[in-house]
């Protein structure tokens, strides 16, 4: 089978998706903050993608004579191809997905782990304490919030018997996941959003602190690959919700499975949205005790329960 249709098919919806929630989430922080969005260029403000596109290739592409000139400038690609790479194992469909593999949740696991590298490299190449300080930020805690992602993962596993993302979609057939494993779903979604650094866990990025954060002194188009991957990492994240939590592609038969997965998909990225526009920023030394103290005696207990329950409907 050609999979190279496949191939460029997710590539494409997803670049034009990263650069379309750019407009979503200002049309949905106006409907939410009781203001007026973007509404002047094409019809509801949809131009205004184009724009901003525009400005970034034409913005001058800065490299400060201090930083670190090789990684500095490579730095941003990172955390785009790690986030690419982890949708290679997502299955959009039944027979939708770039590849099947039986590691496939192992597979995501070490690709977002890999975007940790493209904010310390930037952080660090930067010469910047701001941006350093940010990079420290994020990398505590996108390795620390990893952790509790993992364990919180493997009440699924444990139910659907496979790493296997499609395996996993299958199993769910009878009931979604979201229902046994509830209390896995709140500590991945939780994780996730630390993984993004979305607001309210946008510590790394603080602005009221550390100015811009690990991107301080980027510009032009390698702050846009920045800007790129955080919204392929919130689509990545809403999709693995839905794939792990909400029977993925299954749904009704009078749609589509790949259009039931899209729209379960925009649920979550809404949500994102409206966490930005009504959730306060904690402080740094919060967010990680709320990790160790809560989130990880938490996915401990879930991932032994699970455990105990399935044993014993074995052994019965």
């Amino acid at each position: 089978m050609n999979y190279w249709w496949i191939i460029g098919g997710v590539l494409f919806v997803l670049l034009n998706t990263a650069a379309g929630l750019i407009w979503l989430e200002r049309r949905l922080l106006a409907l939410w903050q009781d203001r007026y969005g973007p509404n002047r260029a094409g019809p509801f403000g949809i131009l205004i993608v184009l724009a901003d596109t525009l400005k970034l290739f034409f913005k001058e592409d800065w490299i400060p004579p201090f930083a670190d000139k090789v990684v500095f400038v490579f730095a941003p690609a990172v955390v785009v191809i790690s986030v690419l790479m982890s949708f290679t194992v997502i299955p959009f469909g039944p027979d939708i997905m770039v590849a099947d593999l039986n590691i496939g949740l192992l597979f995501f696991l070490a690709m977002s782990s890999l975007g940790v590298y493209s904010i310390v490299l930037g952080g660090w190449a930067s010469n910047n304490k701001y941006a350093l300080l940010g990079a420290m930020r994020g990398a505590s805690q996108m390795i620390s919030y990893e952790v509790f992602m993992g364990m919180a993962l493997m009440g699924v596993v444990i139910l659907s018997g496979s790493f296997n993302l499609r395996e996993v979609v299958e199993a769910q057939r009878g009931m979604w996941f979201i229902v046994p494993q509830f209390l896995g779903f709140v500590i991945f979604l939780i994780a996730g959003i630390a993984e993004t650094h979305r607001l309210p866990f946008d510590i790394p990025e603080a602005e009221s602190e550390l100015v811009a954060g690990f991107h301080a002194e980027y510009s032009g188009m390698k702050f846009g690959m920045f800007f790129i991957g955080e919204y392929l990492g919130v689509t990545l994240i809403s999709s693995m919700l839905v794939t792990l939590y909400f029977g993925g592609w299954l749904g009704p038969a009078f749609l589509p499975g790949v259009v039931w997965f899209v729209l379960k998909t925009f649920v979550f990225i809404a949500l994102f949205i409206l966490l930005r526009a009504s959730m306060p920023r904690p402080r740094y030394d919060q967010l990680m005790e709320y990790g160790w103290k809560v989130l990880f005696p938490l996915s401990l207990l879930n991932l032994l329960v699970t455990a105990a329950i399935v044993l014993s409907m074995k052994s019965a």
